[in-house]
């Protein structure tokens, strides 16, 4: 019942979303209807003008008869301006509302009052007024239609980007719903803790019923007997270990819903950024635009008129000063004005979208976690860049369009002023017949020609200010949006030390280089095919770890991919990953972002043969010829088909990869054109024989299409089964083991270990117990895999770094620094096997270490006993790139150690550790400490060496930034 009330409520809210965007489109559309009326006032208003003065001048000679009749007749076609529309009625029943139409009101006023004309002004009013009224009314036209063009494209930009608050990208993989991402993430946080919790009573209920007292006697009971009691902390171990699981599972689903909700939470901004930019700016802009050079052109043909009138009939001053006046008001922002308030209905700013969470979540602001810190501050940096930069280039670009429009206002003004100087110029009307045989036919026509060239420009630098201001609202909005969560994070930073000493622990950590991996096939420049099958690794290490790295750091980088990374750096990664290691789990920053990015590029570009083969090159590009973006797809699909499916997982990780990246182009200035002109010449390079500079347009076409259409070109996880890209991705974590070192133990034959083992695993005597200290994760088959408290078993030493042991039933390889063993069964398992343990023992750095830990057992209190009654203390790991230094400089590197990892311990610990450890023990006690209390307390809390977040399944050293003595 409560999941079909979740899926009622969920399906709830995406109506008010689709009506909310409903009732926008219904007034966009209006806005249209309602600018083609305005143009078709003015068109209207013109060729009445124009028809007007050929009349007039048709009457001249009838005087006063033939004016009234003029007057009169177009008094009763009055009703012809502006259709049938009903705020255009109101403004002819009331004239003062628009200034054209107030002059068009006195000018027919003044009609009436000239009942005798002079002949001699037909040939004016005849010819030059009436040409230049019909030229204006073509101008109107032109512009009101461009204008309406770029209205549309505007409004068609507005609803793309509403859109993308319900679905990421063009077409994206299932429709994908950025609210239903952070739903999705959510539900599993959710479960995630549910399913904790639960864990977490079981182990009470458990602990409850185990509760039986500890025997330490070291005489033999009898079978039954141990085997309960192994049987009973077995299953205490198990739950523990469930309890740990869920917990880490719980942590990485809470992050990444805290992603996901930040991402919906900076998408909602931008969305409501950019709708109050258009209804606020853009669109009044755009009625400015529609009365480009009207008012001003009309204003000089009847100011020209008025000329003419008043040296002809000096009578008639006081209706020409009537009219003059009504010129003098002519006034486009209060038309402006005036039509916003009729339309008010059409041209009021809609409601803004509001965040709505998803099933009781309670957080409605950006948050800035620890985790997510190191990529939120980055980012907030690039926004404040791109928009300080943005700003420059916008305020550049409305210089541009300001001096644009005052050219094209004295264009329009100049074509009209000549008539009106020499009306002006003219001693009497005779002299104006002459006038207007002259009418400057071909300055006319250049006139004209400039005017047009500068409309054109005008409109494309409006377009280009009016898409800049777009992006900055839309920056402006996540810009403030991010100030506020970190200015919220460093206030919750003064008030805890949290931060501090997770910072201070990143700090110390160093990066363990991993030993290459026993593959023979070439990673650069090899076969990606044989290589996938040769290491089973679906998505190659470099691939998954640089997209991982560029997700976490560089989405929003300005430039990536298209900036070059230097050529160094690029070559020292490439080599790490060449010998199996990852190199960018640490040990690289934000600031090795083009050299990741250069050195993923170097990997597709160096694969012999080519992802796509050189005999698809010519059917790849005919299919991005198709215009129909459908067919296209489909057909560029079926071809795709035809590569292997190892190929084509690659392929689909790398293009959803690029489609996420895409979609952060208002930041990272590389939208989807700009990746395919980077990575066409990397993926699809141009065989030799044929035209590059012929064919690389098309190339780049194809990659586009790949990158805007990866859900459609690809196939799905049903039909092709392999990894998939994660926009929201967790940091990795950094493993003290490289993979490398871990593969060439794995590697050895499986029929070796068996048999290298057997005898010692048939001897009862020789096996030994030890205690996890940290958990691991094995990254092969015969890697065993634990959690931090599990008892081990140990049959023999295989080489310095690794044990032969058992877990669970389950015989493989146990890392050597991972493991805690007592005080005897070191000896034991020493002397048994002291001959494997050479090669560890030879180096003096091995001899140092072992004396240094036998010091510090002297002043071991009782407290660091295990259960059985011996010490125990986690072994040291050693280095062979480390000299031999002097006891006193040894004590002091782990003096420092161990006051640091009690400060730390004293913290998590709480007043049960402080209780233990007291002051009068001294900081070289701590270590046997805290390596003892695992299996006294069986709540595992976070060792010195341990992982930052529980997710994290490979620890550290205490202190790694200081290689062991």
């Amino acid at each position: 019942m409560a999941a079909h009330g979740k899926l009622r409520r969920e399906r709830g809210l995406q109506p008010e979303y689709e009506a909310q965007v409903k009732v926008m489109r219904g007034q966009l559309s209006e806005q249209l209807h309602c600018l083609e009326l305005q143009g078709e006032l003015r068109r209207d208003l013109l060729l009445e003008l124009a028809e007007f003065m050929r009349r007039r001048a048709e009457v001249e000679l009838e005087y006063s008869r033939g004016l009234d009749k003029l007057a009169e007749r177009f008094t009763s076609r009055s009703g012809r301006l502006g259709g049938s529309s009903r705020e255009q009625q109101s403004f002819r029943k009331e004239p003062t509302l628009l200034s054209p139409l107030h002059c068009w009101a006195m000018l027919l006023e003044h009609t009436r009052q000239q009942s005798r004309e002079s002949a001699t002004l037909s040939e004016v009013l005849a010819g030059p007024l009436a040409q230049r009224l019909s030229h204006i009314a073509e101008d109107v036209g032109r512009i009101v239609k461009k204008s309406k063009d770029l209205v549309q494209q505007l409004q068609d930009e507005l609803l793309e980007v509403v859109s993308e608050l319900q679905t990421q990208g063009y077409l994206a993989w299932a429709s994908l719903q950025t609210k239903k991402t952070y739903h999705v993430y959510h539900l599993e946080s959710m479960n995630a803790e549910t399913k904790l919790r639960e864990a977490e009573r079981q182990e009470e209920k458990r602990s409850g019923k185990s509760a039986l007292p500890t025997t330490t006697a070291a005489s033999a009971t009898t079978t039954i007997t141990i085997e309960t009691e192994l049987h009973r902390k077995g299953s205490l171990k198990k739950g523990g270990r469930l309890v740990e699981k869920r917990q880490a599972k719980f942590l990485e689903h809470k992050l990444k819903c805290t992603k996901a909700r930040n991402e919906y939470l900076l998408s909602l901004a931008s969305v409501n950024a950019a709708v109050s930019n258009y209804y606020l700016h853009d669109i009044l802009d755009l009625m400015d635009c529609c009365d480009t050079g009207f008012h001003l052109a009309l204003e000089q043909a009847l100011r020209s008129y008025t000329a003419a009138e008043s040296r002809t009939q000096t009578s008639h001053m006081q209706g020409l000063g009537s009219l003059e006046e009504a010129l003098e008001a002519l006034d486009p922002p209060g038309d402006k004005a005036k039509v916003l308030e009729v339309h008010a209905m059409a041209f009021c700013p809609p409601l803004r979208f509001d965040y709505q969470p998803h099933e009781g979540d309670e957080v409605a602001e950006i948050q800035v976690e620890m985790e997510l810190r190191d990529e939120i501050l980055p980012r907030a940096q690039n926004i404040q860049s791109r928009l300080d930069q943005k700003t420059i280039e916008t305020e550049e670009v409305n210089k541009t369009l300001k001096a644009t429009l005052q050219a094209l206002l004295e264009v329009v003004a100049s074509e009209d002023g000549d008539i009106l100087d020499s009306l002006q110029a003219s001693p009497s009307t005779e002299s104006l017949k002459s006038t207007s045989s002259d009418p400057g036919t071909r300055q006319a026509g250049r006139r004209r020609n400039q005017q047009q060239e500068t409309e054109t420009f005008y409109i494309t630098k409006l377009q280009e200010y009016l898409s800049g201001r777009s992006i900055l609202a839309k920056l402006q909005a996540k810009h403030e949006k991010l100030q506020e969560a970190i200015q919220r994070g460093n206030k919750e930073e003064q008030e805890t030390s949290s931060w501090t000493q997770c910072t201070e622990r990143k700090f110390h950590k160093s990066h363990h280089p991993y030993p290459g991996s026993q593959c023979t096939q070439r990673l650069f420049g090899g076969d990606l095919e044989k290589f996938i099958q040769s290491t089973g690794q679906p998505v190659p290490l470099v691939v998954k770890s640089c997209i991982r790295f560029i997700n976490l750091n560089g989405l929003q980088h300005e430039g990536i991919f298209r900036v070059s990374g230097a050529q160094a750096r690029i070559l020292e990664i490439r080599d790490a990953f060449e010998r199996g290691e990852d190199p960018l789990v640490e040990g690289c920053t934000a600031h090795d972002l083009d050299s990741v990015a250069g050195v993923l590029k170097l990997y597709f570009r160096s694969l012999e043969p080519p992802l796509f083969p050189l005999d698809m090159f010519n059917e790849l590009l005919a299919s991005a010829e198709l215009e129909v973006v459908g067919e296209r797809v489909e057909l560029v699909s079926h071809l795709l088909s035809r590569l292997p499916r190892p190929v084509l997982v690659v392929l689909r990780y790398l293009f959803t990869f690029l489609n996420h990246l895409a979609q952060y182009s208002d930041e990272n200035m590389m939208d989807s054109y700009n990746l395919a002109v980077c990575f066409g010449p990397t993926l699809l390079p141009v065989p030799a024989g044929q035209d590059p500079v012929a064919l690389q347009g098309r190339v780049n076409q194809l990659v586009q299409t790949l990158i805007l259409q990866p859900a459609w070109v690809f196939p799905p996880t049903a039909m092709l089964p392999g990894p998939i890209y994660e926009k929201c991705m967790a940091p990795p974590s950094a493993s003290c083991l490289g993979d490398g070192q871990l593969e060439s133990l794995a590697g050895e034959p499986e029929l070796e270990l068996k048999t290298g083992t057997k005898a010692q695993e048939d001897d009862s005597e020789g096996v030994v117990e030890a205690v996890a200290c940290f958990a691991y994760t094995g990254r092969t088959a015969q890697e065993l895999t634990f959690q931090q408290g599990d008892t081990l078993r140990l049959y023999a030493r295989a080489s310095s770094d690794w044990w032969r042991g058992e877990h669970a039933g389950v015989r493989g390889l146990i890392p050597h620094k991972y493991i805690t063993l007592s005080e005897g069964d070191e000896k034991q398992m020493t002397g048994s096997g002291l001959q494997a343990m050479g090669e560890s023992l030879s180096h003096p750095e091995s001899v140092l270490t072992l004396e240094f830990t036998n010091r510090l057992e002297l002043g071991t209190p009782p407290e660091a006993l295990g259960p059985s009654g011996h010490r125990r203390h986690c072994l040291v790991p050693t280095s062979p790139e480390q000299h031999v230094e002097m006891d006193k400089a040894v004590a002091q590197n782990m003096d420092s150690v161990f006051k640091e990892l009690l400060g730390k311990a004293a913290v998590r610990q709480g007043h049960g550790l402080a209780s233990t450890a007291s002051p009068s023990l001294g900081t070289r006690n701590l270590k046997p400490l805290a390596c003892s209390s695992f299996s006294k307390n069986k709540v595992f809390s976070r060792g010195p060496g341990a992982p930052v977040s529980p997710s994290v399944s490979h620890p550290q050293g205490p202190d790694s930034t200081r290689k062991p003595v």
